[in-house]
């Protein structure tokens, strides 16, 4: 009877990250789609605790497992309530960490039993499980380091072909121990388990800043795949479709991550994706001559025009002024201004960073468009208002084949007839490169912080 519980709990489990999955595609069901998520896991997690029955007996482990579980989901509330908007992709990036570390762990407790079953596919569940995740654990805590600021960019000479033969290294290994005769020596696991992280850190250093989304979500698929060899490893049903899911929902948004800013996959892979460079004419000195807009000039023409764009980007979130950003929405609306959002696909520090940004301040979803609609209303909008975006409007992506971000695809904000850029100063973005679009004829800068600068043409609006 305990047997058919479990399973069916599992198959409870397995059903609720379907649906989860499913009602997280909309803001409108997102909430209520990663609370049936929980849900589900919890029901799993509960199961296997009470009614798993390892070769016939029971768990005589229970304190040891709610302790750690305990800790662990008070470590994990306070964290995730006390965490900015602004630090939420480091947040993403360490727990996923721990995911693949979770996984590499397993595989790890895991190696004593492959004397007793050296199937091939039992020892590459247990070394794909081992070397994935700690490839995603090492490399999430790069990424955790150099989006809060504590690691930079670093590169060799000979750095992708060094990644290369490592992956190399780490794949001949693999296969003497599959097909090896008897069991392996530890030091080989041990090395393997040394080059994967290795290699974790050393694919993630080299990648640029404004690169950064598209690792998360690579690395994100990592901690899928690793979970999905564990869950196979155990023949555990919950864990295998958990796992599915989050690498292949991860693996397609990478793709989608790359098309979204024409890089190249296979780039990712060993190391070279996104690599800083100096282009030329990229320079920290001004290219040209920028001009500044007053509030109350500011005020004036988005109080009176027709259609007022809105670009967001991770300057909105430092300034905790999303809600802010919504209130001049809705005051310009009683103004008769039609106001619509434009979202780059990578803007922020992580995918779908503005949309989460925009839904916590109740912003409508009809009203945020995606990079081709939006391409195509620029020429018709008399005003754009950029809330701390930078590398994502860059003309430099366009016309300037030795920049960093060349062949990226951009919001063509250029193309209205007025763009008002709101931002503390004319440092470069996350990419660390000159915006061209500052020295255009028709863009204006309004220095400030974004909540300031939004309460005062909120007041100013008002006064029209």
């Amino acid at each position: 009877m305990y047997t058919n519980i479990l399973s069916l709990s599992y198959l409870i489990g397995s059903v609720s990250f379907i649906l989860g999955l499913k009602m997280l595609s909309t803001p409108a069901t997102a909430r209520r789609g990663n609370l049936v998520s929980a849900a589900g896991m919890g029901i799993a997690i509960l199961a296997t605790l009470f009614l798993y029955q390892p070769a016939g007996t029971h768990f005589h482990n229970h304190g040891w497992i709610v302790g750690a579980m305990i800790i662990g989901a008070v470590i994990g509330s306070i964290s995730a309530r006390k965490v900015k908007m602004t630090a939420m992709p480091e947040m993403v990036s360490l727990f996923n960490g721990m995911g693949g570390l979770c996984a590499a762990l397993i595989s790890i407790v895991e190696l004593g039993r492959i004397a007793q079953d050296h199937t091939d596919m039992h020892v590459l569940s247990i070394l794909a499980g081992m070397v994935i995740g700690s490839v995603s654990f090492a490399g999430s805590m790069i990424a955790y380091g150099k989006l809060s600021g504590k690691i930079k960019d670093h590169t060799f000479v000979g750095q992708h072909i060094f990644n290369l033969v490592v992956l190399f290294v780490i794949l001949v290994m693999g296969a003497f121990i599959i097909h090896g005769e008897g069991a392996a020596p530890v030091f080989i696991f041990c090395s393997i388990l040394v080059l994967s992280i290795g290699y974790g850190i050393l694919f993630v250093l080299p990648i640029g800043g404004a690169d950064m989304p598209v690792v998360i979500s690579l690395l994100n698929s990592f901690t899928g795949i690793a979970t999905a060899c564990a869950g196979f490893l155990y023949n555990n049903p919950v864990m295998l479709t958990g796992g599915i899911l989050v690498g292949s929902a991860g693996a397609i948004l990478t793709i989608l991550m790359c098309k979204a800013m024409n890089r190249s996959l296979k780039n990712v892979l060993i190391g070279s994706f996104g690599e800083t460079k100096t282009a030329s004419g990229q320079t920290n000195g001004a290219q040209g001559t920028y001009k500044e807009i007053s509030l109350s000039d500011a005020a004036m023409v988005m109080g009176y025009a027709h259609e007022v764009m809105i670009v967001p980007g991770y300057g909105l979130a430092v300034a905790q002024a999303q809600h802010t950003c919504h209130e001049l929405e809705k005051v310009l609306r009683k103004n008769g201004v039609e106001v619509k959002y434009a979202i780059h696909p990578v803007a922020g520090r992580m995918p779908g960073h503005m949309n989460v940004l925009l839904a916590e301040a109740d912003v409508s979803y009809d009203d945020l468009l995606e990079l081709e609609p939006a391409n195509e209303e620029f020429s018709s909008t008399d005003v754009v208002l950029i809330l701390g975006a930078n590398d994502v409007v860059n003309p430099a992506a366009d016309n300037d084949p030795s920049s960093p971000i060349y062949g990226m695809p951009i919001l063509e904000v250029g193309q209205a007839k007025m763009v008002i850029v709101n931002k503390r100063s004319m440092r470069p973005g996350y990419a660390g490169i000159e915006n061209q679009l500052f020295f255009q004829p028709n863009t204006s800068m309004l220095f400030g912080d974004a909540k300031d600068v939004l309460h005062h043409l909120i007041n100013q609006i008002k006064e029209l």
